[in-house]
């Protein structure tokens, strides 16, 4: 369970959780949570669970090394079926240091143009598509604002309309794309995600990530759109 913090207050939340572990615990089942502090720093979760969560192996998990970083490139890499040169591995690992998920959304990026292009994966060819990210070494900070700021200023849609309910075919695109930005260049969860698309579930994130990410590699149009948006919201501008 990503972000455990959020539910930090809910009581009925955390009363459904502590049942929920409790089954899983017994069942001898692993249990896996992530949170921006550890459990004594969440002021107003529950004893009980605070108890639970402290049972087990907590440990602070730091940004990858560059060795690392390039493990999981490869093993992207050989999930995407796809054959990357040793030097094109090395330029996204060396240039992208702490984000994971933008790590393996350069990648997907260089693999989805070369798709697109008939291009083999080059050094040449990886430095002119991650131009953005090989110059832009010192970021504005990405908040949720700016991504939907950006993404309201690039499709033509107000910021209520994306975060509102409507099916019309371009908005949903422009929300999904905006969606797939914000798993690219962001910590945020699935659904944190969600929240700030109007309280959405955390599975239309999924889904729209898992959607865009397919596009990429076989529509020129949504390939260009997600490389503009991501620009736009790097500079700023």
């Amino acid at each position: 369970i990503d972000d455990i913090q959020f539910i930090e207050g809910r009581e009925s939340m955390q009363e459904e959780l502590f049942h929920n572990f409790e089954h899983l615990h017994q069942a001898a089942r692993q249990i896996v949570l992530s949170s921006d502090r550890p459990p004594d720093a969440i002021s107003t979760l529950h004893h009980r669970l605070r108890g639970r969560f402290k049972m087990g192996l907590i440990t602070d998990i730091q940004p990858p090394d560059v060795e690392t970083r390039l493990a999981i490139l490869r093993k992207k890499a050989e999930a995407e079926a796809v054959d990357v040169p040793p030097d094109v591995l090395e330029l996204i690992a060396t240039n992208i240091t702490e984000n994971i998920r933008e790590l393996e959304g350069a990648l997907i990026r260089v693999c989805a143009y070369g798709s697109l292009n008939h291009e083999p994966l080059t050094l040449e060819m990886a430095e002119r598509v991650l131009h953005d990210v090989l110059t832009d070494k010192k970021p504005r900070p990405i908040t949720p604002e700016l991504i939907l700021e950006k993404t309201s200023e690039k499709f033509g849609f107000s910021i209520d309309e994306l975060q509102g309910q409507s099916r019309r075919r371009p908005l949903v695109t422009a929300r999904q794309i905006s969606m797939y930005v914000f798993r690219e260049l962001t910590e945020l969860s699935y659904p944190a995600i969600a929240r700030e698309f109007g309280g959405r579930d955390h599975t239309t994130v999924i889904h729209a990530v898992d959607k865009i990410r397919s596009q990429m590699k076989e529509r020129r149009q949504i390939y260009d759109q997600v490389t503009e948006l991501t620009q736009l919201v790097r500079s700023g501008s």
